[in-house]
């Protein structure tokens, strides 16, 4: 499957499991929101310049808000992932390391579980901080922004580590050899 196609059907797919699953699931007595959709970014190409990155996070997060009837939380969020997620790569990996030798981020790319969490995490915290922010649109209560951005991102986490146990993605490592 080529690439574009392969991007499309993730985009749809995240998109229609977040709205119509993950979004009626009712945590809200323990302050929990499940965000899975936001690993469409995530998982895009080492290689994809960072322009297109953010704006496939854009058009990802804008399609979100448009079910959903936000303003715009949803596309600043994505946006803000897809900004920093070069940097993070650069910061994890070495230069000479997976965005050389293989097509997109995964516990097999990144070297393991644990710093594909710690890249994962990262994220999923910067993304559900700053859509927890813009919804308040305060720190009125302090606590409750620190116990629900943190309960959120731990159920984030565990879906990612549940999707990337049922959906691996197959990986071929590139070598400069003949």
């Amino acid at each position: 499957m080529s690439l574009l196609v392969k991007t499309i059907v993730r985009f749809i797919l995240f998109i229609l499991l977040q709205f119509y699953v993950l979004d009626k699931i009712h945590l809200q007595q323990m302050m929990v929101t499940p965000y899975l959709y936001f690993l469409f970014i995530l998982w895009l190409p080492f290689k994809m310049q960072r322009a297109w990155v953010m704006l496939l996070g854009f058009a990802l997060g804008f399609t979100l808000d448009s079910f959903r009837h936000h303003p715009g939380f949803h596309a600043a969020a994505c946006v803000l992932i897809a900004y920093v997620r070069p940097f993070l790569i650069n910061f994890m990996i070495p230069q000479e390391g997976a965005e050389t030798n293989y097509e997109a981020p995964s516990v097999k790319s990144m070297g393991g579980l644990l710093p594909y969490m710690i890249f994962a995490g990262t994220l999923c915290l910067l993304h559900n901080a700053w859509l927890f922010l813009l919804e308040a649109w305060q720190f009125g209560n302090v606590w409750y922004f620190l116990v629900k951005t943190l309960l959120s991102t731990a159920i984030s986490l565990v879906l990612i580590v549940i999707t990337e146990l049922i959906f691996v993605r197959k990986q071929k490592f590139k070598t400069n050899t003949i």
